[in-house]
């Protein structure tokens, strides 16, 4: 069975969620405090792993309401299902009334009882078309009965004016198909016993108002069957909120103690719940203390390679194996990952907080699922991985997309838990005073409740627009925008263009080059770094080579554009162009700004950008590279002669070449930094 949506009502922060679609995975995005974990909770309760139970109005009823609107019969949970074609199968066996492929609806009440409604056929009760059959049939018995002896004719007569007095039809179907039961079978009786038959045709018809009226006889008891199958066939909800500890150093009698005296902490529940997996009994072990230490740690040998396999059916990219090692009244846990060499155990106490969230979910899903084998299960996740590492969370959601079965909903305000491929598996939840919790389907609410949305959709938006295979880092966006339009329009131009393999990556400042080659570098991405013509380049090329980020010959300098004869000693990327050019573009771009104003160039200032920075701070205007560019970019595609003369060719195709050839090497040497 597969939830298709579900409406939470009358339950804590929630009056009415509103109806929530549900796809294998659904992210329900918001804010902290708008009542995500309710809704969470109020859908576990519709068949928890721990069991069915009424729910307590005084603790779960919305507080500002009156505690006397809540009876048994509140609804709080109402959900739609939808069957595969085997389910329907075992469904219409048990009630042919059913009406394949619609969706089934189960909620809940406040009291400890479900309901179910399934969709059917309407019953085919039509008094008529039964009377004149009734009447056929009474005739046909009637007309037998004349032929007989005196003895028997009136015994078949009566049982035939019986019959037509019990199956003719009233208004009450189910009044009708009792009575027209119990008739059928007293007419066939007498019929019997008068030694008397009825014609085939006459026989079938019999036959036709009996089986009709025991179909609609059983057809209550038949759909009690029905809901019933949908209630033992209802997922298992799994539910986790907190952070699910588990005990690396377990004291056995200790924890026996409490259990006993009804005292045992959520730690507790947890390690049973492993021991569960596991096929662990820690009262045999107790038991084992000071008796058949051998017998004590073979069972533990056997828990842990239980345990290990388990595990590794739900993390199959990771080979980690699991140690129980008893020690007088402890069981101590070791964790170790597998490597190739050795293998390095860790008491699952010392790991990482994030493995122990991984670790504590993996054993309390297989517990409450019997090992995991109910793939129907759905989990539940309040928050997941909050403990873990921005990527690590990533790789959370990669893991639950595409290593479980199960559909899973799940509560975040992390925007690296946003499935931003899959945005419509997203639904926001928003809070307000007047109408509590609710969700949309679509994506809307306040700027708190859509930051995560829109932090995610702008990392990946950075991520497609600056980030591929392989790079060429540049300084800032400027710099990406002239190379771009200039190498396209050169590409057009059937002369010296950048590779098309390569993305033009902006860092956002020289400052920033060194992180960003950093992060470039750890996802196994080729990488370029041209950098400007200045003294503090040297230094940030001498930092990528020592730190041994990149290969001396991976970092380029602006500087290769010009002839060695020609070489200036500073220079940005603006600098290829002639500087009568650049200059125009500036006053194109500063019209309204410099109107009545005369700059003046100081043309001893080497690069052309600080030349007319200078000149602007000196009229009291601010400058701003992007101006310029932009203009340039609009002349690119209007009139490229005017800004792209032969010189600027040249310069241009200097450096493209050069960092071309500088790509190719890198390619030749298998794209390691230092192969």
């Amino acid at each position: 069975m597969q939830l298709s949506a579900f409406r939470i009502l009358n339950y804590r922060s929630i009056s009415d969620s509103g109806k929530i679609s549900a796809s294998r995975i659904t992210a329900l995005l918001g804010r902290n405090e708008s009542g995500k974990t309710n809704l969470l909770r109020a859908l576990s309760s519709l068949n928890p792993a721990e069991g069915f139970k009424a729910l307590s109005p005084i603790k779960d009823f919305p507080r500002h309401r009156k505690l006397s609107e809540c009876t048994d019969a509140t609804k709080v949970v109402v959900s739609t299902w939808t069957l595969d074609d085997g389910e329907w199968e075992q469904l219409l066996e048990i009630w042919p009334r059913a009406k394949k492929g619609h969706e089934i609806e189960v909620g809940r009440r406040y009291s400890e009882r479900r309901y179910v409604d399934i969709t059917s056929r309407p019953l085919s009760f039509d008094p008529k078309t039964i009377a004149p059959k009734v009447k056929k049939v009474v005739q046909a018995v009637k007309a037998v009965a004349s032929d007989l002896a005196e003895e028997k004719k009136a015994p078949l007569e009566a049982a035939a004016d019986k019959f037509f007095e019990e199956a003719s039809p009233g208004k009450d179907s189910a009044g009708w198909a009792t009575a027209t039961v119990a008739a059928s079978e007293a007419l066939g009786v007498a019929l019997a016993k008068a030694d008397a038959e009825l014609t085939e045709k006459q026989d079938a018809l019999l036959t036709e108002l009996s089986d009709l009226a025991t179909d609609i006889a059983g057809d209550e008891e038949a759909h009690k069957k029905a809901r019933n199958w949908v209630i033992e066939h209802l997922p298992i909800f799994v539910y986790l909120d907190e952070y699910p500890e588990i005990e690396g150093h377990q004291d056995i009698a200790a924890f026996l103690k409490r259990t006993e005296q009804g005292s045992a902490t959520p730690a507790d529940s947890n390690f049973e719940k492993m021991c569960k997996v596991a096929d662990l009994d820690p009262q045999r072990l107790h038991q084992l203390v000071n008796s058949n230490t051998e017998e004590r740690n073979q069972l533990a040998n056997r828990a842990s390679a239980v345990i290990s396999g388990e595990l590794q059916k739900l993390w199959t990219d990771r080979r980690l194996k699991v140690r129980f090692n008893p020690d007088g009244n402890h069981l101590e846990t070791f964790v170790s990952d597998s490597t190739k060499n050795f293998d390095v155990e860790v008491n699952l106490d010392e790991r990482s907080r994030g493995f122990q969230w991984f670790f504590g979910f993996y054993m309390i899903f297989a517990a409450d699922t019997d090992g995991g084998d109910k793939e129907g299960a759905i989990l539940l996740l309040d928050e997941p991985g909050l403990f873990l590492h921005a990527k690590s969370q990533g790789d959370l959601l990669r893991h639950l997309e595409q290593d479980f079965s199960n559909q899973i909903l799940y509560t975040t305000h992390s925007p690296f838990m946003v499935p931003t491929h899959r945005l419509d598996w997203v639904r926001t939840v928003n809070i307000s005073e007047e109408n509590g919790t609710a969700v949309t389907n679509d994506p809307t609410g306040d700027s708190k409740t859509l930051f995560p949305l829109q932090a995610a959709l702008g990392y990946d938006l950075a991520q497609s627009l600056f980030l591929g295979g392989s790079n060429l880092v540049v300084e800032g966006v400027t710099d990406f925008w002239i190379l771009s339009a200039i190498s396209e329009y050169l590409a057009s131009e059937g002369r010296v263009s950048l590779d098309p393999r390569l993305t033009i990556t902006p860092a956002g400042g020289a400052q920033k080059i060194p992180y960003m080659v950093s992060l470039l570098v750890s996802e196994n991405l080729d990488v370029l770094v041209l950098l400007d013509l200045e003294k503090d380049a040297v230094s940030t090329r001498e930092g990528l080579v020592k730190d041994k980020l990149l290969r001396d010959q991976n970092v380029l300098s602006i500087g290769d554009a010009f002839e060695q004869t020609a070489r200036p000693t500073e220079a940005d990327v603006e600098d290829l162009l002639d500087a009568e050019v650049y200059e125009r573009l500036v006053r194109e771009s500063y019209v309204k700004e410099l109107e009545g104003k005369a700059l003046d160039i100081n043309n001893r200032i080497p690069r052309l950008a600080k030349r007319v920075e200078a000149a602007f701070k000196k009229v009291g205007v601010d400058f701003h590279k992007t101006r310029p560019t932009r203009c340039l970019l609009n002349t690119m595609g209007t009139d490229p002669a005017s800004v792209m003369s032969e010189e600027a060719v040249a310069r241009f195709e200097r450096l493209f070449s050069a960092i071309n050839d500088r790509f190719g090497k890198h390619i030749s040497r298998g794209a390691e930094p230092f192969n």
